[in-house]
């Protein structure tokens, strides 16, 4: 069970709810952009606002090095990467919480549906600074 005092619980428990809704009729076996395809179909089916595959610049000492593409945008609060592996590594754990960084976002979720059970990650990024302008935002 979720902790309600997470910030962005409810939210976040609305995105896990709809990835399990997801896997429990999918299972595991397809190519991560299936499941990338039907929790969009599921989270529109929610309500939750999205926006997929946004690509972001990353910076290196205030010059732009090129962009990353996070897999979910939801609500300009919440990064979600999805991964359809067979167990999650630390590889995948680090990616996420780059991201994370990268944009300045407070929060993520790594989903991972190539397992039997689904498996849900939650991310803090402990370096976020409110004061910065949330590059995860755009028009």
């Amino acid at each position: 069970m979720a902790d309600e005092n997470y910030k962005y619980h409810e939210l976040t428990s609305r995105i896990i709810g709809a990835a399990f809704e997801v896997h429990n009729t999918l299972k595991s076996g397809f190519q991560e952009v299936i499941y990338q395809r039907s929790l969009e179909v599921e989270l529109n089916i929610k309500g939750v606002v999205t926006e997929r595959e946004i690509s972001l610049p990353i910076y290196y000492k205030g010059v732009d090095v090129g962009a990353r593409r996070v897999d979910f945008l939801v609500e300009n609060k919440i990064c979600v990467e999805l991964k359809a592996v067979s167990q999650l590594e630390d590889v995948h754990l680090a990616q996420a919480l780059n991201y994370l960084e990268a944009f300045n976002m407070e929060i993520g979720l790594l989903i991972n549906f190539g397992s039997k059970s689904l498996e849900v990650k939650r991310l803090l990024n402990k370096k976020y600074d409110p004061l910065i302008l949330n590059s995860g935002k755009h028009n």
